[in-house]
């Protein structure tokens, strides 16, 4: 993606960051909850989606938190997909 396209559909998804790790740009956010049994409920929601839709995210599962990284590994970059993947994930989070 185009740092244009980028700009254009990032205010569709305001709490998410893009980040970049080992030269990949990503798209990066932590969601919350108060304890493990709820993060790890939701991160068994994130890779159902991610199954259905056959585009799987990277999961950080922790106590009271779960960061979801997501990028296509394919083109090593961010790729349309991936933003409407974080705006599911937002869905899901509710």
């Amino acid at each position: 993606m185009t740092e244009a396209e980028i700009a254009q559909l990032k205010p569709e998804i305001p709490d998410w960051e893009l980040v970049e790790r080992d030269g990949i740009q990503r798209l990066e956010r932590a969601f919350r909850f108060t304890d493990f049994v709820e993060a790890l409920a939701f991160t068994d929601r994130v890779g159902a989606l991610a199954q259905e839709e056959g585009h799987h995210p990277a999961l950080l599962t922790e106590w009271g938190r779960v960061t979801v990284n997501w990028w296509t590994h394919k083109i090593h970059g961010l790729h349309r997909n991936d933003f409407v993947m974080a705006a599911k994930t937002d869905l899901l989070h509710g």
